[in-house]
């Protein structure tokens, strides 16, 4: 390469580690996950003293709830505090990651559990008392939606949240099947509706976990972001005046709302023009975490244009 360098970093990930989610959002989940601690147990009880698949399901749900937003607020804290050591210059953002993916095994364990108590049943009518089943359910749904309310905004900005949210979310559909096979019970002595609706539950949110599952492998494996065309961004590069070459260009997700992108160019202009060219190219495709290295190789060396390897 030439003997000239240029370096130019955006606002890159390492810059932003400290920063973290704001105490607003740390409050709300904090929040959230004291009402639905309290709803659990309601539930729960309820569940096994009625023997309702249904109930237990939607308990079921809400212990992944409750698990998933207590990962998902130790996530937020270890992201705002960042790092202190020289090891972990991205500070925690990718424990978000984790817990994401944590919840969505979670939630399928939790159908897969239902799934296998609703075969246990067939044959075997249950009797179950309607009245609790929509009490029960009506208290689970005015907690879920509280959470929900207080989540909603933020499930936007952070992977963490979001898992919180879409679990609330699934559980508060629960407990409307809830209510609705308390209603059948009262209403027509079909009791068979408690497991109906519990496989009914599971069935709902098993895609839910899947697509957040993939959202959060998508990051872990640091495939390029689905919103971010790698191929346009390599071509606007090699169209800039002066730029002869462009390698080693990665683009990848540190953590929701973070993509962060590193590339190498050649020029046989003034690195600092071509520097501010690229990185106004790199913020148009929304990568504003960028670090860029022109390397010259003006002085006679040999250059092609627009070769990439």
């Amino acid at each position: 390469m030439g003997a000239g360098h240029g370096h130019s970093h955006g606002h890159s990930a390492a810059d932003s580690v400290g920063v973290g989610p704001s105490p607003q959002r740390i409050r709300k989940m904090a929040i959230a996950l004291a009402i639905l601690v309290a709803f659990l147990v309601l539930e729960a009880t309820v569940g096994i003293l009625i023997n309702s698949l249904a109930l237990l399901a939607d308990a079921g749900h809400m212990l992944t709830d409750v698990v998933g937003m207590a990962m998902g607020l130790t996530a937020l804290l270890l992201a705002k505090r960042g790092s202190t050591t020289a090891a972990r210059t991205f500070g925690w953002h990718r424990a978000e990651v984790l817990t994401a993916m944590a919840n969505a095994v979670m939630l399928l364990a939790v159908a897969a559990w239902v799934f296998y108590e609703a075969i246990g049943r067939i044959g075997n009518e249950p009797e179950i008392p309607g009245g609790a089943l929509i009490i029960t359910a009506a208290a689970g749904l005015a907690a879920n939606i509280v959470v929900m309310l207080m989540l909603r905004g933020d499930s936007k900005d952070s992977l963490a949240v979001r898992g919180a949210y879409l679990e609330v979310l699934a559980d508060a559909v629960g407990s409307v099947g809830v209510l609705i096979a308390g209603g059948l019970v009262l209403l027509f002595n079909w009791t068979w509706a408690d497991v109906v609706v519990g496989v009914l539950i599971s069935l709902w949110v098993v895609p839910r976990a899947i697509k957040l599952a993939a959202a959060s492998l998508r990051i872990l494996t640091q495939a390029s972001p689905a919103d971010v065309d790698v191929e346009a961004v390599e071509a606007d590069l090699a169209a800039l005046p002066s730029v002869m070459g462009v390698h080693d260009l990665h683009v990848w997700t540190l953590t929701t709302g973070m993509d962060v992108a590193t590339v190498h160019l050649t020029s046989d202009a003034n690195s600092s023009n071509v520097l501010e060219s690229a990185r106004t190219v790199l913020e148009s495709h929304g990568l504003s975490h960028a670090t860029v290295q022109v390397e010259s190789c003006a002085n006679g060396e040999h250059c092609e244009k627009n070769v990439t390897w």
